[in-house]
């Protein structure tokens, strides 16, 4: 029953997009400015991608295991046995902490 909208609509996606790739390839082939900073742009981009994907390949085990919870707490969010000693923030001037109430 809606197949003929379904391929209509296809149909038409389809030429927008043959459409968008001739200008597309049109612009990318003439000498303009703007293409060739979309170039070199583009070229960053992509060495940038590689660069980051060889070094997660190098380093990506050892990144891991400095994130890895060792332990009884277990690696996603296990609750520790003991308590944190993180330092209690005081505030320089003698007025009390505020609390939720207030």
């Amino acid at each position: 029953m809606d197949e003929p909208w379904d391929i209509e609509f296809v149909s038409r996606f389809l030429d927008y997009l043959l459409s968008l790739s001739k200008e597309f390839l049109q612009d990318w082939g003439s000498n303009d400015t703007r293409v060739a900073i979309f170039k070199i742009l583009l070229g960053w981009l992509l060495l940038s991608i590689l660069a980051i994907h060889l070094a997660w390949r190098v380093y990506g085990s050892t990144v891991n295991n400095l994130y890895y919870r060792q332990g009884m707490g277990g690696q996603n969010g296990g609750t520790p046995d003991c308590a944190s000693h993180f330092p209690i923030w005081e505030s320089s001037s003698t007025e009390s902490l505020k609390t939720h109430r207030e």
